[in-house]
């Protein structure tokens, strides 16, 4: 396919099945043109996947799709924002149709689950590369940032942790069995926690989506605020399938470990009782303290944590 031709075969049926109200003028013109509302504030971050650095090389492109939708959705929940809209640039060593059909397909469905739009984008030829930028709303002065955390707020996070970094041991398995499979799952199909995002505004005092390592993201949270933390490592919230598959390596995956999109935030004690009923699966694993650092505390003692987690140019770094 050509480039137009690719346009509309593959990305055009997107967005129509993504159309938003948010959207005044969406793919076809020069601009897409998003509506804001009164009394909203306009959220945006942008991503770039690199093939061979953030993708194995012929990695599934309906899986590349979701993954990279997710990735950039991720920011938005991290912010406390609704979705409304995405922008894509791809970067392709060829037009392969059979490619782009699987590729379109996984973004569709993805944007669908995640309630988001496309609004428009670029097609270029090159080594493969994946650039999304993502937009949302919410209402002004609600974002939540790195920066609001206070001593003595609880430190939490969702779902569990390490799955997606355990998962990369596993990817080139012909047959990984049923706990494997979950794991790949949620590699494959990261679910970026959109709804607890918009339920934290007012309550939470900092957050961060956990996406280079959960030591590395809320380090980022500690610097911003200007505070400390202990962590817990044995409320730390580990999948059966981690701990079946890698229990020696099961804590290390959790704390050092990428991909797992889940949330790390902050919130004062008073607010746990209403966030915690809402069953989105929410674990306390430490505090914010006056002491500077982050310090995990164990059976075996307590001890002061590097910030280890992934840089893109250093790789996994302490």
């Amino acid at each position: 396919m050509g480039e137009f031709e690719l346009i509309r075969q593959v990305f055009m049926p997107v967005a129509r099945a993504t159309a938003s109200p948010d959207i005044v003028v969406g793919p076809g013109d020069d601009c897409a043109v998003q509506a804001i509302p009164p009394g909203s504030e306009l959220v945006f971050s942008i991503d770039t996947l690199v093939e061979g650095v953030h993708f194995p090389p012929d990695y599934p492109p309906e899986f590349l799709a979701w993954r990279s939708l997710a990735a950039a959705a991720s920011d938005l929940a991290a912010m406390g924002a609704d979705p409304v809209c995405f922008t894509l640039a791809m970067t392709l060593p060829e037009s392969d149709e059979t490619w782009l059909t699987a590729f379109g397909q996984g973004l569709g469905s993805a944007a669908a689950n995640f309630q988001i739009a496309l609004a428009g984008g670029d097609v270029t030829c090159g080594p493969l590369t994946i650039t999304i930028q993502v937009h949302g709303k919410l209402p002004a002065g609600t974002a939540l940032l790195r920066s609001g955390a206070r001593p003595g707020d609880l430190v939490c996070v969702s779902g569990c942790l390490g799955d997606g970094a355990a998962a990369l041991h596993w990817l080139k398995v012909p047959d990984p069995g049923e706990q494997a499979r979950k794991l790949l799952e949620k590699y494959h199909h990261p679910l970026p926690r959109l709804a607890l995002g918009v339920s934290l505004r007012g309550r939470a005092s900092a957050a961060i989506d956990i996406s280079d390592g959960l030591l590395a993201d809320l380090s980022h949270i500690l610097e911003a605020s200007n505070v400390g933390a202990q962590v817990d490592a044995d409320k730390l919230p580990l999948s059966a399938s981690l701990l079946e598959l890698h229990p020696d390596e099961a804590r290390t995956l959790a704390l050092e470990g990428g991909d797992d999109y889940e949330l790390c935030f902050t919130l004062p004690q008073a607010q746990w009782q209403s966030v915690s009923q809402q069953g989105l699966g929410l674990t306390v694993i430490g505090r914010i303290t006056d002491r500077r650092g982050l310090w995990l505390s164990s059976q075996d003692g307590e001890r002061k944590m590097d910030p280890v987690g992934y840089d893109h140019f250093r790789g996994y770094r302490p």
